[in-house]
């Protein structure tokens, strides 16, 4: 049953991850014709600009739960990539329950407050020309704050999972790439 939930928080936050990039790749074209239409056609959107930051905003704050899960996110590694992997666990299940879940609750608390006062106030941009509907980048921030709080449950049921050893921590994909370098050198 653990092992269900953990896959299902893992597909989750993975597509939040996909969902970040391809939020990227569309800002990346938003900035791509933003640009062009400046400086080749002398035309400026006000309403093009923010949506550079608002697609930017969004990314980042989808990648957040990515980040976590995929361990990609900054951490004192000197330490635990040294560690066994029951040190690890341990390590991930009380960052996890003491620092991560309490801060992800925390910014979940306050950010629904937040876009309900965006929402209620019909808040908008204060540029002329500027996109309408701010609360719906508001949201994003209670949204990743809980999809936050989702990737530290995942990582409290995968510590649980390799303190059982019914699972296993993967190498990062640049230590997969070297081991295999050094393995074919040999």
């Amino acid at each position: 049953m653990l092992e269900k939930v953990d896959r299902g928080l893992a597909a989750i936050t993975n597509f939040c991850g996909v969902l970040a990039a391809v939020l990227f790749i569309a800002m990346l074209i938003n900035v791509t014709y933003d640009v062009s239409a400046r400086y080749a056609f002398d035309s400026v959107s006000v309403g093009m600009q923010e949506l550079e930051w608002h697609l930017f905003s969004a990314a980042f704050l989808l990648a957040i739960p990515y980040a976590v899960q995929t361990d990609g996110h900054v951490r004192v590694d000197v330490f635990y990539e040294r560690a066994s992997e029951h040190a690890k666990a341990l390590i991930n299940l009380i960052g996890s329950i003491v620092f991560l879940l309490p801060f992800a609750l925390l910014i979940l608390w306050y950010g629904v407050g937040f876009t309900e006062n965006a929402w209620s106030i019909g808040e908008t941009s204060g540029d002329p020309g500027g996109l309408t509907h701010r609360w719906i980048i508001k949201s994003m921030i209670p949204i990743s704050a809980g999809l936050l709080a989702l990737s530290g449950v995942g990582m409290i049921t995968h510590a649980v999972l390799v303190m059982s050893g019914r699972a296993h921590y993967s190498p990062p994909p640049a230590a997969e790439k070297m081991s295999t370098k050094s393995g074919a050198l040999l």
